[in-house]
Order: structure tokens, then sequence, then C-alpha cells
């Protein structure tokens, strides 16, 4: 395939993958933008195994029919619950991916390259592993804390600052050390040495990060994956793998600022580790508190029916409970009945950025009802029934009300200032976070234990009893 071909096919794929962020911005423009994706990457593979790969086919084809297969099988059998510690694990394939050609890349040894261009193409091939190593371990240890094999308490160790230090200064070291024996034809140990380095710095980094900023570590790892393909691309001296490697490392990292954002949270603050505990403790109610006033489903469906105005903020619970095909045929025989509902989103509901945008519409609720903490949080004054289902550290008054709560100038939904807040939780416990949450005590709150799907199941019987 001429070279021409090839750059006009790398150009069309740059520009679909631009188009296919646009339309992935959006619910109502996601399904387009996957479109862009899939045919920009589609035209890539096209072009690259056409154009520039000349041998080996079988060994290539061989790996992308496995590849497809399990990418297939995965895709069939992932509850939506399980697409946090999905992505992260698909991140650290893309980190092991640029370890592995990076290796490969240098164990080459292509003579071509002299003087400073060998140079800068070492430091190309030592950042493109540091990077990888980091987004490999790292994305393996945030799979196990988003999927409860690790726990989600944050390991402080001693002095962790320093030691995070000590292997920074010995990545840089070492960096040196590669350059300087790559230069006389060997270099293979200082690039183990700090491979290994990279591996325990990222194991490290994302262990001291509490559950609650987990859903920054996601959109973290993404920008990491992202510079990682970047600097494959540049090892490799494949402009495509360039651009799209700077888009997704930028994308990921404006994500990151707008969780950091959404949790009143500095990204170093992040890394640095600590904000959270193990979820799941239960709350000890005192006098101080108040009394916690529990309601069964009828009383939740008369509620609903008789109110106005109503919003239904989701959380992670009710992705573990998979309710949410069951709220929209509540929303739906509430609007026939004449009822104005919406959905209240928090940036970091769930375990990952938009996780309960994807579960609302997997169950077909209007993207018009769907609105983000910014757009409604004034109008809760003006709601007759917040229905808060499996969530607990987005609506904590103590963000506002609790000057040295974890979790203080943390922008929440302030579904406590409606008029009566319905609250789906299956115990008193906390949430991922670990924070008590004072909204279970308020007067104006109503609790109804037990499984969210079940509960609403039998809210909607009574609905249309």
């Amino acid at each position: 395939m001429p070279t021409g071909v090839i750059t006009v096919a790398y150009i069309g794929a740059t520009i679909l993958f631009i188009l296919a962020l646009g339309g992935l911005s959006h619910p109502e423009t996601s399904r387009r933008g996957n479109l862009y994706g899939m045919t920009g990457m589609m035209i890539a593979l096209l072009a690259t195994i056409l154009g520039i790969v000349s041998d080996n086919y079988g060994i290539l084809f061989g790996g992308m029919a496995i590849g497809g297969a399990i990418g297939l099988q995965l895709a069939r059998k992932v509850q939506m619950t399980q697409m946090p510690e999905l992505v992260a694990i698909l991140h650290s394939l893309v980190g092991l991916a640029a370890v592995l050609v990076g290796f490969a890349n240098f164990m080459g040894h292509d003579t071509s390259l002299t003087g400073m261009d060998k140079t800068i193409h070492d430091i190309e091939t030592y950042l493109g592993i540091l990077i990888g190593a980091i987004t490999f371990s790292g994305s393996v240890i945030a799979f196990g804390k988003l999927s409860a094999k690790i726990s989600s308490k944050p390991m402080l160790i001693p002095g962790r600052h320093w030691f995070n230090l000590g292997l920074l200064i010995a990545a840089i070291w070492l960096c040196k050390m590669f350059l300087d024996q790559s230069a006389a034809g060997s270099g293979i140990v200082p690039l183990t040495i700090m491979t290994a380095i990279a591996l325990i710095f990222g194991i490290h980094m994302v262990m001291a990060i509490g559950g609650a900023d987990m859903p920054v570590v996601v959109s973290m790892l993404n920008s990491y994956s992202g510079w990682a393909a970047a600097a494959t691309g540049f090892m490799l001296n494949n402009d495509l793998l360039i651009v799209t490697g700077a888009l997704v490392g930028s994308s990921g990292a404006i994500l990151s600022y707008i969780m950091c954002r959404a949790m009143n949270r500095k990204f170093l603050a992040v890394i640095a580790g600590g904000f959270g505990t193990s979820g799941g403790t239960v709350t000890a109610s005192s006098d101080q508190q108040g009394e916690v006033v529990p309601v069964n489903a009828e009383e939740v469906a008369h509620l609903l029916a008789d109110a106005s105005e109503v919003m239904f903020v989701p959380g992670y619970g009710m992705a573990v409970a998979q309710a949410q095909h069951t709220v929209y045929e509540i929303t739906r025989t509430l609007r026939d009945k004449g009822v104005n509902v919406r959905f209240g989103i928090h940036p970091v509901a769930g375990r990952m950025p938009g996780h309960m945008n994807v579960l609302l519409a997997e169950a077909k609720v209007p993207y018009d009802i769907v609105f983000e903490m910014d757009e409604i949080n004034e109008d809760f004054p003006d709601i007759d029934v917040s229905v808060v289902i499996g969530a607990n550290d987005i609506v904590n008054p103590s963000a506002q009300e609790v000057p040295d709560s974890p979790i203080a100038g943390m922008p929440v939904l302030e579904v406590w200032k409606g008029k009566t807040t319905i609250v789906l939780k299956r115990s008193m416990a906390t949430g991922y976070a670990g924070v008590d949450n004072p909204l279970f005590y308020k007067e104006n709150t109503r609790m109804l234990f037990g499984d969210a799907k079940q509960s609403m199941e039998a809210v909607l019987q009574y609905l249309h009893s």
C-alpha cells in the first residue's frame, strides 16, 4: 500500500477518533460516538496490516482472533455493575502492551540510529516502559479494589511520600545509566530494574488511595494508558499512535480534573492518598442524631402518587441490585399520572465517571429528564419526594454541615432540602468513603430497607393497584 494512502487512512482514523470523543460527551450522541470510534479503529487496523506489516501474518491474525474472542465473551457476560473493574483491567492491558513493545523494540537493536537520534529513541523507549509499567500494576490494583478483592481502605505506610520520592530518584538515575549503557550496545539491566521499580510504584500509588477517590483513579489510569500509547507511538514512529494516545491521555486528564472538582479534591491530594476507608461499616445511631423512620413500599407508593415533583438520585446500590429497569417502569407510570419525574446524577456516582448515565440509558430512561448535579441542585426545595436509590456519600449533608468531616466541602446533591426524602438501603452501613450520613436521621427522611430491586418492584405493584 502506498505511503500516501496509509497517511490518508491515518488522518481519517484520527478525525473519527476526535468525533468519537465528541459523541461520547453526551448520552444522546454516545451511540454515534461509539460507531465513529469503531470505524476509525477498523480503518487504522486495515491500514497498518495492509500497509506496514510485512511478515508474521500468522502470529498477527492468531493474536487478533484470540483477543477478539476474549473481548466478545467479556462483552456478552460482564454485567453493568462490573464495568468499572472491566475498564480498570483493560487499562492494565494497554500498560502491559507498552512494556512488552518497549522491550521488544529495544532488544531489536536497530543499528540505523546513531548519535542524538538514538538517545532520543532510547528516552522514548524508557518513558514508554516506565509509564506502561505504572499503568499496568496500578490498574491491576484498581481492579482488585473495585471488585472488592482488595480492601478499599487506603494502605498508608510510614514515610510513604519519601518512599515515592526515592523510587522517582532511582528511576531518573537508572535512566542515565540506561542511556550510557545503551550507547555501548547494552542497557537491559537498568531497563529491567526500572520496570520493577515502576511496577512497585504503581502498586503503592493505588494502594494508598482510598475508596472515595476510586472514580478519580479510573479516569487517571485512563489518562496514563493514553500517554503510554503515545510514548509507544514515538518509539515506533507511528503518528496515529501518537495522536490517539495524546487524545486519550489529555481527555483522561481533563476528566480527572472534573472528577476532582466534583469532589472538592486536588489531584495531588488524590495521588497522596488517604481519603476513604472500607465502606460497609454500620453506623451507630445516637439521640443527638435522631431517630430513623422506616417506611414500607405501600407508603412510598402513596407518597409518589400524591407528589407533583419527584427526583430520583441513583447510586452504586442501584447498579448492584440491577434496579434501573424497575425504576424506569415507575418513572413511566408516574409520568402517565402527570407527575414530573427527573433524575439527578452526581459526577462521581457509582465507581466510574458516567456509570449511572449508562445504567439509565440501558433502561431506556429518556435523556431529557436526566440532569447533572449542577443543573438541578437548586430545584430541591420544590421537590415533593426525592428517592435516593443506593447512594450515600453523594447525598451526605456532612459535606456542608460538618467542617471536620473527611468529605467537607465536597459538592453533594441537597436532597434533604426537599419536602420528603426516601432512602433505599439494605442496612445502615456507610458508603464507599466510610463516612456516616446524618441524612438518615433528618425529620423529613424515610428509610426503605431491603434490596433496591425488590423494593422498587413492590412500589410499582402498589402504584398499579
